[in-house]
């Protein structure tokens, strides 16, 4: 009983600091009251700044509050929990080494000294005023992401000296997810080539990288979504993403074998879900030698056919 007055208390802290309905679930009350070390007899001014990973997180509310998360589950909690406790400076990542990627098994996340000062006062008279310098320095996620829904873009580095804005949409975020968490893990070498937006079909176009290939990027063509190149392992990858459209079909290899018939560059087909449910209702669809990446499941490909991951695809089904 003490363990679900706290998961309430965390969840009231959520609230109150302005986190979006989306966080206000007991996966994301949890995941505070595990980053602070607030066990069930704990009381609040005694909340701590431990520097954890995800797994510890996944220990510590097993441990203490008899709730088991699968291993599998922690790409949910990093991208639907901890991603936004990071946006709304309620947590900062690796305090202990900023150049250490994202997807490294040692990755920590600790409480920023702004959320453990707020913290500390929650259950006291003083936890308003502490609310109020805590949304005063780092704002309102939730006031954000409204402003967001209401049509700001999407932001995706090219490099990191340029952006572009892509239109809102789960479409234009799946491609984001490519290019944040697919390219670091199997073509953290490549560059973007081209890159479309559901509502300006060419919304970035590297011609000069492209011509090297004798590509020829052309907006009345049927390219995918995303052209990556690797000029280490000469490999372009030609990616289409699955919210609306279909996958990379046998139908829609072929359209992509012509679009780039005079590219002597080796070609990979990627097709990309945003989770296990639309990759099963288009299984069926999907063309032999051709790759999948699933975006709740970031660190695991399906090679469909072949005897290894990045099989390359040869026209009449050599290898």
């Amino acid at each position: 009983m003490m363990g679900k007055q706290k998961i309430d208390e965390a969840l009231s802290i959520l609230k109150d600091l302005r986190l979006p309905k989306a966080q206000h679930n007991e996966r994301s009350a949890l995941t505070l009251l595990a980053l602070t070390n607030i066990r069930p007899a704990s009381e609040w001014k005694n909340a701590k700044r431990n520097a954890i990973r995800i797994h510890d997180i996944l220990a510590f509310v097993e441990k203490y509050y008899g709730k088991h998360y699968a291993e599998n589950t922690r790409e949910t909690i990093r991208r639907e929990t901890i991603h936004q406790f990071e946006q709304a400076g309620i947590v900062e990542r690796n305090p202990d080494d900023s150049s250490r990627p994202t997807n490294s098994p040692h990755t920590v996340y600790r409480t920023t000294q702004e959320a453990h000062d707020a913290l500390l006062s929650f259950g006291k008279k003083q936890w308003k005023q502490a609310v109020s310098l805590f949304l005063k320095k780092k704002g309102s996620l939730a006031g954000r992401y409204a402003k967001s829904r209401e049509g700001e873009r999407i932001s995706v580095l090219i490099s990191q000296e340029e952006e572009v804005l892509l239109s809102p949409g789960r479409h234009n975020l799946l491609q984001r997810e490519v290019l944040q968490e697919f390219r670091p893990r199997f073509c953290k070498n490549a560059r973007i080539v081209y890159l479309g937006d559901t509502a300006k079909k060419m919304s970035y176009v590297d011609r000069d990288l492209a011509g090297q290939f004798g590509l020829s990027i052309d907006e009345h063509e049927k390219l995918p979504d995303l052209v990556l190149c690797d000029q280490q392992t000469n490999i372009l990858f030609l990616v289409e993403v699955v919210t609306a459209h279909g996958p990379v079909s046998a139908k829609r290899q072929i359209e992509l074998e012509r679009v780039f018939a005079k590219c002597e560059i080796r070609k990979v087909f990627v097709t990309v879900f945003p989770n296990l449910r639309e990759f099963k209702r288009h299984v069926s669809d999907i063309a032999w030698e051709t790759e999948v990446w699933i975006a709740e499941t970031p660190d695991h490909m399906i090679h469909f056919n072949g005897p290894k991951f990045l099989t390359l695809h040869q026209q009449g089904g050599a290898n």
